[in-house]
């Protein structure tokens, strides 16, 4: 990926957090995923009372693509913090979403953090490496 494509991925991420619902954590996360041709799908974090429910932005971004019908993809973008202050620091994804992120993209797919000013780029298998599958 060129920086320029990373950028604007990145960009993407920053807008989709601006949907977050983050009213018990107050951490507010935007994921943009970047199917193999070219789309860009948004996920922001949802959260519930119960805690349990609650879904990272990264499988919200995940769920609408491959309800959409797309099964190939890139990249993702993630940027969170703190929903009241700018991005001030990286966040990687959690265990649950890099395990759906194992569902549909190989160990090369690249995982993209930003801290709202620079950016760090993870291969899926730097990231996961023990996953766990069926096989």
């Amino acid at each position: 990926m060129t920086p320029e494509n990373i950028n604007k991925l990145i960009l993407e991420a920053k807008e989709a957090r601006k949907a977050s619902y983050c009213p018990y954590s107050g951490f507010a996360v935007g994921a943009a995923l970047l199917t193999a041709d070219g789309r860009v799908y948004r996920g922001a974090n949802i959260e519930n009372a119960s805690y349990t429910p609650t879904v990272c932005a990264e499988r919200v971004a995940f769920f609408k693509a491959v309800s959409a019908g797309e099964r190939k993809f890139k990249a993702i973008a993630i940027v969170g913090g703190n929903a009241d202050m700018p991005i001030s620091d990286f966040t990687p994804p959690c265990g649950v979403c890099r395990q759906v992120m194992s569902e549909f993209c190989g160990g090369d797919f690249k995982v993209i953090l930003s801290d709202g000013n620079t950016s760090k780029l993870f291969t899926l298998a730097e990231l996961f490496p023990e996953v766990f599958t069926l096989n």
